[in-house]
């Protein structure tokens, strides 16, 4: 009488079959399988070598170097800060000159900044956007100034978008209700009273000790005269 083969039994052939069926895969493909082991050992070197030594030394030399450049931006010498004084960089330099860097991001922020001061919006905006802020405030503020930049070109729309990625980007108490007020009066410019009583709402609710949420029973009451109108 035959003897009846386990569940057991049928699970050990199976993993069997498996790890034979590999092997003779590994072994038909011995030459492309170690080329690309090969390959991705070399780009983890080259991406390790690249942090320690440019990376990491460049930033050292970034960090230095924007020194007087923010200097300059706290002073208000607009000019100085974004393309130096012949000593020392401005940051449109350390843009150029420290490509990769989270210095050179902060620094795409500030000139962003000041092109705005200088009513140059579309060029802020297009620093504005290749910030990418460490800070989350920081980060927020970088939003929310692209909002600023796009309702000086008449596009509410797409500023009041901003605004609430400004608002919900790092939720605080010092920017979310500042840049939710600015996107409930965008909404309240273009007339849509829906909106904007959504987003005083939020300030009331999620924020009742900041300084905007003072004066959202005032907004709100307005809006939603508007709304019963």
């Amino acid at each position: 009488m035959a003897k009846k083969t386990t569940r057991a039994e049928e699970n050990i052939q199976a993993v069997e079959e498996v790890l034979s069926k590999s092997e003779q895969f590994i072994e038909d493909n011995q030459k492309p399988i170690l080329i690309v082991v090969g390959i991705i050992i070399l780009i983890i070197l080259v991406y390790f070598g690249f942090q320690r030594f440019y990376l990491i030394p460049k930033e050292k030399s970034a960090q230095e170097q924007i020194f007087m450049a923010e200097k300059y931006f706290e002073m208000d010498s607009l000019d100085l800060a974004l393309t130096g004084d012949g000593l020392n960089l401005g940051f449109l330099e350390i843009i150029d000159d420290y490509k990769f860097t989270k210095t050179a991001s902060l620094a795409h922020f500030y000139a962003g900044i000041i092109y705005m001061k200088k009513g140059d919006y579309q060029t802020a905006i297009d620093y504005l956007e290749n910030f990418d802020g460490g800070d989350q405030i920081v980060a927020s503020m970088g939003l929310g100034a692209i909002g600023d930049c796009l309702m000086e070109l008449d596009k509410p729309e797409n500023a009041a978008e901003y605004y609430l990625k400004a608002a919900n980007d790092d939720e605080n108490e010092f920017t979310s209700p500042l840049f939710l007020m600015k996107a409930g009066w965008t909404y309240e410019s273009m007339k849509d009273y829906k909106k904007a009583l959504k987003v005083y709402s939020q300030i009331k609710e999620e924020f009742p000790q900041s300084t905007e949420a003072r004066e959202m029973d005032k907004y709100i009451a307005r809006v939603k005269g508007y709304l019963n109108k």
